[in-house]
This record gives C-alpha cells, sequence and structure tokens, in this order.
C-alpha cells in the first residue's frame, strides 16, 4: 500500500467535530491544534508530554483541566524544528531513526494521515517501526498510543489525525532498533507469567547516564510468550504485562520513578493500537512490547523491592485522577491513566507511589 492512497469510506463519516465520550466540549482537538506548533522534543532530547497528558484528562473527564494543566507546562515546550529535506516514499528508508528529520518525518506523515486511510498508514508503518521502539526511551510509541485512543474513542478528525502523524514521525525520527540481547530460559512456572517473568530479568549493571547508554548494557533478557501465534492469546498476554508492569511500580519504582512508569505505559500504548491493526500484526507487538519493559525493567531495577502497601479503602477511580492532576508531573498522569486501565488495588497503590515518589509539576 502506498502512504498516499485514497481515503477509506470508513475513515470519512466522522471529519469535524469528533470528540471523545468523555470530551464533549472540543477541548481536546483546541490542545491539539495548540500544541502542533510545537517540537516532539525540548533540549535536544527531552519528550513532549503534553499532547498525550491533554488526551488522558480529556479521555478521563477532566477536560476542563486541559488548558490549565498546559498553561502550567507550557515552559517546557519548544517550537516545532525546522525541516531538513523531504521524506518520500523512495528515500525514508534513509532518514529512519535521524532526529534532525522530526519535522520532515512529521511533514510526511501528516500528508499521508490527510489523503489516505488512517488505518491502512497504521498497518505498514507499524511492523516498519515496531523493532524501533526504544527510541525516545518509548516515549514515541505512547504518543502514537494515546492519538490511537482519541481516533477509535472519538472518530477521525483533523486535530487527531494530525496528532498521529506528529507521534508516528516522532518514532520515525527516533526509532532505534536493540540488538546483542541474549535470549535466556524463562522462569521454572509453567507457563510463565509476566509478572515471574519480569522478576526473572537481570538487572544491569548500576551505572549513570542515559537510556541510551543503560539500553547498551542490557545483554540478557527471559523469553516470555515467544511461543504465542495466536493473536487473542497475544492481546490477551499484553494486557498481563500491562497489568504486571504496573502492579511492579507499586514496589519497584523507586529505582526510577519516571523511566520505570514506561514499562508499564508503553505496552499499554500497545495495546490500546491493537484494535486498529490487523489481527496479524498483534503477535509482534506482543513480542516487541515484553522486550520493551523488560529492557527498561533491567535498566532501572533497584538493589531491592519495598513493601507493597495497598492504597486507602473508599477511594475512587475519580479520586486517584484528581490526586494525580493536583500533583501534574506528566508521568503521574500518564500512569494514573494506565492504573485506571487496569483497575485493581495494587494498580492504584502503584499510581499513589508515582505522587510519593515524584516531584511535582510546580516544585
Amino acid at each position: 500500500m502506498d502512504a498516499h492512497s485514497a481515503k477509506d469510506p470508513k475513515d470519512a463519516t466522522d471529519t469535524t467535530n469528533a470528540t471523545t465520550p468523555h470530551d464533549r466540549t472540543g477541548t481536546l482537538d483546541e490542545a491539539l491544534q495548540r500544541l502542533h506548533t510545537t517540537g516532539p522534543e525540548r533540549d535536544g532530547w527531552l519528550s513532549n508530554h503534553a499532547p498525550m497528558v491533554a488526551e488522558a484528562l480529556a479521555a478521563r473527564g477532566q477536560a476542563a483541566a486541559v488548558h490549565r494543566w498546559l498553561d502550567t507546562y507550557a515552559d517546557k515546550l519548544e517550537d516545532f524544528p525546522s525541516p531538513v529535506a523531504p521524506v518520500t516514499d523512495a528515500n525514508w528508508p534513509a532518514a529512519l531513526g535521524d532526529p534532525r528529520r522530526a519535522a520532515d518525518w512529521i511533514t510526511y506523515f501528516s500528508h499521508a494521515t490527510a489523503e489516505g486511510s488512517w488505518r491502512d498508514l497504521l498497518a505498514l508503518w507499524w511492523p516498519r517501526l515496531l523493532p524501533g521502539m526504544y527510541g525516545g526511551a518509548t516515549l514515541p510509541v505512547i504518543r502514537v498510543g494515546h492519538a490511537v485512543r482519541a481516533l477509535l474513542d472519538g472518530g477521525v478528525n483533523p486535530p487527531r489525525l494530525t496528532e498521529l502523524a506528529h507521534g508516528l514521525g516522532y518514532w520515525a525520527a527516533r526509532h532505534q532498533p536493540v540488538s546483542g540481547v541474549t535470549p535466556l530460559p524463562g522462569p521454572p512456572d509453567s507457563p510463565a507469567t509476566a509478572r515471574s517473568a519480569l522478576d526473572a530479568v537481570p538487572p544491569v549493571p548500576r551505572l549513570q547516564g542515559g537510556f541510551t547508554e543503560r539500553l547498551a548494557r542490557v545483554g540478557q533478557l527471559p523469553l516470555w510468550s515467544d511461543e504465542v501465534s495466536d493473536p487473542d492469546t497475544a492481546r490477551r498476554r499484553l494486557a498481563e504485562l500491562v497489568r504486571a508492569t504496573t502492579h511492579r511500580y507499586a514496589t519497584h519504582g523507586h529505582g526510577n520513578a519516571t523511566m520505570l512508569v514506561h514499562a508499564a505505559t508503553a505496552p499499554n500504548a500497545v495495546l490500546r493500537t491493537l484494535p486498529a491493526l490487523p489481527r496479524g500484526l498483534w503477535v509482534p507487538s506482543l513480542h516487541a512490547a515484553w522486550t520493551a519493559s523488560a529492557a527498561v525493567t533491567a535498566m532501572y531495577a533497584p538493589e531491592e523491592a519495598v513493601p507493597y502497601v495497598p492504597a486507602p479503602r473508599g477511594i475512587t477511580g475519580d479520586d486517584f485522577l484528581e490526586l494525580a492532576l493536583a500533583h501534574g508531573e506528566e508521568h503521574v498522569i500518564k500512569l494514573t491513566d494506565t492504573a485506571l486501565d487496569v483497575a485493581d488495588d495494587q494498580a492504584l497503590a502503584a499510581a499513589l507511589r508515582a505522587i510519593e515518589l515524584s516531584a511535582p509539576i510546580n516544585s
């Protein structure tokens, strides 16, 4: 399929004023338009979390808080980057993984989403991008997952298509495969659970350095779900992985309060995207999500776990989101969003743990 194929009729059924069930005000679309003049990163490598937080708040019934939160985050936004040279259907391999080409990639996908079916475009590019989901500390795939949820839950309109283009373009620019990882035998329980497999991940030697330096030290990861070949089983296992990584944050998040959020939110982004993908892509999506979660677990594992502290009884899901919003830190809000998907006591305890470990946005 060419990236500029004819528009699919099912994508054209709702192209104006589409809103999510939780955002009937159009606030999300206003926020996305506001943010699309900004770049995907700041300071050369830190990700712009604002579109993801805006979508999470709108999807959870907090649209009224979106612009107020964006105002607090505004100092962390940079202008949209300058283009280098156009990305085309012929030359894209040479531009893949080049962060200097972020504007070129976003422009390419913006044209493609405007001219063709976004689902077909996603089906074409997902397997191309999936091996490089570690780039940008997994933030690009997380941004794509939020964009897809907005499209699936609320329908198709220009701001949401443009947001998908920004997410895919960021992913293509930061595309970074992982290599040299030796598979280890899985944990002895049969079948191995996601939690036992995460517990069996060998931590990398403790070192200073950023994500890329730590990723290069990941040498061994346990096998988990590599035998899965059925799409429905892959989807169930992916949901299990999201639950296990979210639960684990409650006892291991102090290894790195920010980065270990991604061990849960990256596979959840993949899980949210599955309904928009052909079923044939579900199994490789599971395998890539496991490798990403396991690698982040290895890179930021604490020396010891802390005891699990249950969340206080009587606090509702809305209460947890209000607490996260009052705290304001972007990773706290996004982990709370994932914890509300998991929707059990330990997941909500993980959300509270993130609030405890993270500095508030205005600190």
